[in-house]
C-alpha cells in the first residue's frame, strides 16, 4: 500500500485543522508559494502536522512545521511516510 498526501487532501486538511479555504486547483499551482500568501500560518500547520500524525500513526520529522511551502511540506511529509511503509 503507497501512502501519499496528495493537493487535494493538504488543501482539505488546511480548511479543517487551520479554517482556511484554498481550492486544491490554486493550491497545485502555488505550491512553491509561502503557506502565508495562502492564509495559513505557524499554528495553522502545526493543527495539519497533528492531524497527519493521528492519521497515519507516525510522527513527523519536527521540521515539517517549519515548511515554508505546500511542495516543501508535501515532499517532506511523503518522504516520512513512504519510508516508515
Amino acid at each position: 500500500m503507497i501512502i501519499e498526501v496528495t493537493v487535494d487532501e493538504l488543501a482539505k486538511l488546511m480548511k479543517k485543522a487551520a479554517g482556511v479555504s484554498v481550492d486544491p486547483t490554486d493550491l497545485a499551482h502555488s505550491s512553491d508559494s509561502p503557506f502565508g500568501t495562502l492564509g495559513l500560518d505557524s499554528l495553522g500547520l502545526l493543527g495539519i502536522v497533528g492531524e497527519l500524525e493521528n492519521r497515519y500513526s507516525k510522527p513527523l520529522p519536527p521540521d515539517a512545521e517549519r515548511c515554508k511551502t505546500p511542495r516543501e511540506f508535501l515532499d517532506l511529509v511523503n518522504t516520512t511516510l513512504k519510508a516508515g511503509a
